[in-house]
């Protein structure tokens, strides 16, 4: 075992550095990366070897969870391209999103006060096409148009998406839950 910890999370799996990636691949190659450095493979070997397999293994397993999850990818492949999305510092936000924030937000409360799953669903629905259509836009700005200040800021977006999706979700869990 000889690995190269210099090699970013890509070439680890011997994919190419880009957005999309061929997620199948990913699994097939992340398998195989894991059968040569799991640890098991060197419980009887010196303490060294030992260790150098627990340090592969964790970064084979950083490197899959990253590129697995798109937005993780996303906030990766700006690292790599020297751009901080700045998700704790930079809240600013374009109007436009401020305002469908608004609305959203008004709308889960509503349909939580109501005890409303339908409502719910149908808002989770909703704000899953908008990440979708958001997670196409971070393709091409990542990929074809290479406009990474605008990837930053699709990235910030779609965190509080993702945070608005698991609260409707939780809030859909809970009303289930009082009901039974």
């Amino acid at each position: 075992m000889n690995p190269d910890f210099t090699r970013n999370h890509f070439e680890l799996f011997g994919l190419p550095v880009s957005f999309a990636i061929d997620l199948d691949r990913l699994d097939r190659d992340y398998r195989e990366v894991q059968g040569r450095v799991h640890p098991d493979r060197f419980a009887a070997a010196p303490e060294s070897d030992r260790r150098l397999s627990m340090q592969w293994a964790t970064q084979a397993n950083e490197a899959y969870r990253t590129l697995r999850e798109p937005l993780l990818r996303a906030r990766y492949l700006l690292g790599l391209k020297g751009y901080d999305t700045a998700e704790e510092d930079n809240t600013a936000m374009p109007a436009d999103f401020l305002m469908e924030q608004m609305d959203w937000r008004e709308q889960a409360a509503d349909a939580r006060a109501a005890k409303d799953i339908a409502a719910l669903k149908a808002l989770g629905k909703s704000i899953a096409a908008k990440r979708a259509a958001m997670h196409e836009d971070l393709g091409k700005s990542l990929g074809s148009t290479g406009n990474y200040e605008a990837a930053c800021v699709l990235v910030r977006k779609l965190r509080f998406l993702d945070k608005l999706g698991e609260e409707l979700l939780d809030a859909v869990h809970g009303i289930e839950d009082a009901a039974r």
